[in-house]
């Protein structure tokens, strides 16, 4: 049986913030850059995931691209 590969490209977006509680904000700025913004700090993110298996015969799919991408999602 044949096998193939899917592969779905996902992009998120995740923030953070680096900062000391016991630490001026000053310094948390002198250490952490952008990072210690109170307002928190983000990046973009892609991912690539890839699936591989043999073809279901009554759908043609590996997988449904919408369950993969409601899986890496979660």
């Amino acid at each position: 049986m044949a096998r193939v590969r899917i592969t779905r490209r996902l992009h998120f977006s995740a923030a953070h913030r680096l900062h000391r509680p016991g630490w001026s904000e000053t310094r948390n700025r002198e250490v952490f850059g952008d990072c210690s913004n109170p307002n928190w700090h983000g990046h973009n993110y892609e991912v690539d995931v890839t699936v591989e298996g043999a073809i279901d015969v009554e759908t043609g799919f590996v997988m449904d691209l919408k369950i993969l991408r409601d899986l890496v999602e979660e």
